[in-house]
């Protein structure tokens, strides 16, 4: 039996970060992932956006370490010479009937310490020509980044302290110990003992709780997948600032983002699904195209190509508010050798190293 102080499951930015702070804290961590590579699932299959925090209920988790993590984020950025650009977002109004979300849209953006500056049509329509609105908030904190240099960073930063990434290894089997937990990959006999673990399996992680033997099941939620299909503008894009509409119930409506190179993508979409598989039908561009087309009315016929989907992981049916995020330590549910992460899904990228100081935080609380 190998024994190793903490065991972080699942390589995806969050997986990353937390590894990353448990390193720099002197821990001996092994990441183990089930893919043959870090970051391939959600992590990867995103806008790539830097949130504000603006949506999110006044004071759940999901607010605070957005706002936390931006900072933190913007820094970290900085600091490393990750590339990102704080290009700022326009949440637009396309009818007068909106006006009003949009007040409480500010509103709820300033209780969590994100303040958003009003702009009528004249007004957006400087910053944007081709625009179309009411009116619209302007939010001059929002960015983008290379998420894939952002996790590279974190990994080549949890390895120079010692840190240890081992792909390919999917965890079949878990048991609680008086001195950790006992663990077994790839349908083998538990060869690995951690003091502490922590479950960052993103998409996986309530089925990966389940697998802990002695773990009390009422503190593991039931997982819902949801969908979002993108789909990339061929040609141009006639915005330099990321726009989106007002909110539509489970998401945020089909919104243009910008990639590093000004390169044009909309979406996601809500599709509720029971697999997980990223296939991107084209014909749910049609659905697109009137929905742009509320905020940028000139988009052409067929300029949107299939591009790419992911898929969030929710702990909330469909019919449900979305539920907060989950950071569930021995204070929760009374097992000190684990922390479990559950439906850590956006702003989980913009919030990863605030994510990562409070797992740290609950794993050397449980020590």
């Amino acid at each position: 039996m190998d024994n190793v102080d903490a065991v972080v499951i699942g390589a995806g930015v969050v997986g990353l970060a937390v590894a990353r702070a448990l390193a720099l804290h002197g821990r001996e961590v092994l990441i183990l992932e089930a893919a043959d590579s870090f970051g391939t699932q959600t992590s990867s299959r995103n806008s790539e956006v830097i949130h504000a925090g603006i949506y999110y209920p006044q004071g759940s988790l999901k607010a605070r370490m957005c706002v936390a993590g931006r900072s933190l984020l913007y820094e970290f950025c900085e600091q490393y010479g990750i590339p990102y650009r704080r290009c700022g977002k326009l949440i637009v109004a396309t009818s007068e009937a909106q006006l009003p979300e949009l007040e409480k849209i500010q509103k709820a953006a300033r209780a969590n310490g994100v303040e958003l500056e009003f702009f009528t049509r004249a007004q957006a329509l400087t910053l944007e020509p081709q625009l179309a609105c009411e009116g619209a908030l302007h939010s001059p904190t929002t960015g983008i980044i290379d998420s894939h240099a952002y996790m590279l960073a974190l990994l080549g930063q949890a390895e120079n302290r010692g840190a240890t990434l081992v792909t390919d290894s999917r965890v079949t089997r878990m048991r609680l110990e008086s001195d950790g937990v006992v663990i077994g990959v790839n349908g083998d006999e538990p060869s690995l003992r951690a003091r502490t673990v922590v479950n960052s399996a993103g998409l996986y992680a309530a089925h990966v709780g389940r697998l802990i033997e002695g773990f009390p099941a009422e503190h593991i939620p039931i997982p819902y997948f949801a969908k979002g299909n993108y789909f990339t503008l061929a040609g141009r894009s006639p915005f330099k600032r990321l726009v989106y509409p007002v909110p539509e119930p489970g998401g945020l409506g089909v919104h243009l983002t910008l990639d590093l190179a000004g390169r044009a993508r909309f979406g996601p979409d809500v599709q509720w699904v029971e697999q997980c598989e990223y296939g991107v039908e084209p014909r749910r561009a049609e659905r697109f195209y009137a929905a742009i087309r509320a905020y940028w009315p000139d988009l052409p016929d067929n300029a949107l190509q299939p591009a790419y989907a992911g898929i969030r992981p929710k702990i909330s049916a469909p019919a449900e508010p979305a539920a907060d995020f989950r950071i569930d330590g021995s204070d929760v549910h009374g097992v000190a050798a684990v922390v479990n992460l559950f439906g850590i899904e956006s702003p989980g990228l913009t919030a990863s190293l605030a994510i990562a100081d409070r797992v740290l935080e609950a794993a050397c609380t449980s020590r």
